[in-house]
C-alpha cells in the first residue's frame, strides 16, 4: 500500500509542477495577471517546479525498474512451477505405467481437450481415445478428467514451488499457499 501511495504522491507532485508551468505560459500569453510576480519569488517557484519534475522522473524510473524486477521474478517462479508440473506429470505417468498413447491422451485431457479433439490431433477414432482415457483414469485411480487434473493441482500445492536451501523458509507467497 505504501508503494501505491508514494506513486500517487509522485504523480500529484508532477501534475502540480506541470500545472505551474502551464499556468505561467497561459498568463504570459494572455496577460491575465495585473501585476507580475516578484522575480525572486518567480525564480524560487520555477526552481521548485523543475526540481519536482526531475525528482518525479527519477522516482518514476526507479519504480519502473523495481516493477521490471518483480515481473522477472514472477516469470522465473512461473518457469519453476511449469517445470515442476512437467516433472510431476512424467513421474505420475511412469508410476501408473501409462503407454505412450495413454500419456498423450492424458496430457491432452489435462490441457482441456475433449475426446473428439484428441482423436483429431492423434489421427485415431473417438472410440480409441475413450478407451485410452478410461485406461488412464483406471490406472490413476480417478473417475474422470476433472479428478485427474485435480490430482496434479493438489500435489503441486503441497509444497513450495521454488526450491529452497536446506533449512531455509519458503517464500511467503509459497508458504501461504501451503498453509491454506
Amino acid at each position: 500500500m505504501n508503494r501505491r501511495l508514494a506513486i500517487a504522491a509522485l504523480l500529484v507532485l508532477q501534475a502540480l509542477c506541470a500545472a505551474f508551468f502551464l499556468f505561467d505560459v497561459v498568463t504570459s500569453i494572455f496577460g491575465l495577471l495585473d501585476r507580475p510576480l516578484d522575480w525572486q519569488l518567480r525564480e524560487l517557484i520555477e526552481i521548485g517546479a523543475a526540481v519536482g519534475l526531475v525528482l518525479g522522473t527519477a522516482l518514476g524510473a526507479l519504480a519502473l525498474r523495481r516493477s521490471e524486477e518483480r515481473r522477472r521474478h514472477v516469470e522465473d517462479r512461473l518457469r519453476v512451477a511449469s517445470g515442476a508440473f512437467a516433472e510431476l506429470l512424467e513421474a505420475r505417468f511412469a508410476e501408473w505405467g501409462l503407454t505412450p498413447a495413454e500419456r498423450d491422451v492424458a496430457l491432452f485431457s489435462i490441457k482441456g481437450l475433449g475426446p473428439a479433439e484428441i482423436a483429431a490431433i492423434r489421427g485415431t477414432s473417438g472410440g480409441t481415445v475413450k478407451a485410452q482415457s478410461a485406461a488412464v483414469y483406471r490406472k490413476a485411480g480417478v473417475s474422470g478428467r476433472g479428478q485427474l487434473l485435480s490430482h496434479f493441482v493438489e500435489e503441486l500445492m503441497e509444497g513450495p514451488l521454488v526450491p529452497t536451501a536446506a533449512g531455509a523458509k519458503p517464500p511467503a507467497a509459497a508458504q501461504s499457499s501451503v498453509d491454506a
